[in-house]
């Protein structure tokens, strides 16, 4: 099987572990954590452009799962996250990885939110190694083996 292939499978099938398990992440700490793990992946090579930030954003509009909470605070979320990432971004990136360790005393939670910074790094068939970085990273904030997540 391809990689793209392989990123795409492992992608969907996070999705739908996530999508099982719905009713159980609607705490502010899950809302917190993923939002700042998508600003993590999608600023992964140390910058956003304007069309991975709308990527990003349609992305966490359409997730099932974050469809739990209210679009327009995960907007302002997210774009605080990337905004304090663009300002500063090993201060920032050391700030959102607090935010996403968080999650870290719901287990459930904090692997759905492993899955969502996968799912939202491989929307686009291309996990690249700068965003599986950032999210073993996320991994070790959350007490997580990377190893669980072929990472």
């Amino acid at each position: 099987m391809a990689l793209w292939d392989r990123i795409k499978e492992s992608a969907s099938s996070m999705q739908a572990q996530l999508n099982a398990r719905k009713n159980d992440l609607k705490s502010g700490a899950f809302r917190d954590a993923s939002m700042a793990i998508c600003a993590l992946v999608a600023a992964a090579d140390g910058s956003v452009d304007p069309a991975e930030r709308r990527r990003v954003a349609q992305l966490i509009a359409g997730n099932e799962v974050l469809q739990n909470f209210d679009a327009m605070d995960l907007q302002q979320r997210f774009e605080g996250y990337l905004d304090k990432l663009t300002n500063d971004f090993d201060f920032g990136k050391v700030s959102l990885l607090q935010e996403v360790a968080k999650a870290k005393k719901k287990p459930a939670e904090a692997r759905a939110v492993i899955q969502i910074g996968i799912v939202i790094g491989g929307a686009d068939g291309h996990f690249d190694e700068e965003e599986r970085g950032v999210v073993r990273e996320a991994c070790f904030a959350l007490g997580l083996p990377p190893a669980e997540f072929d990472l």
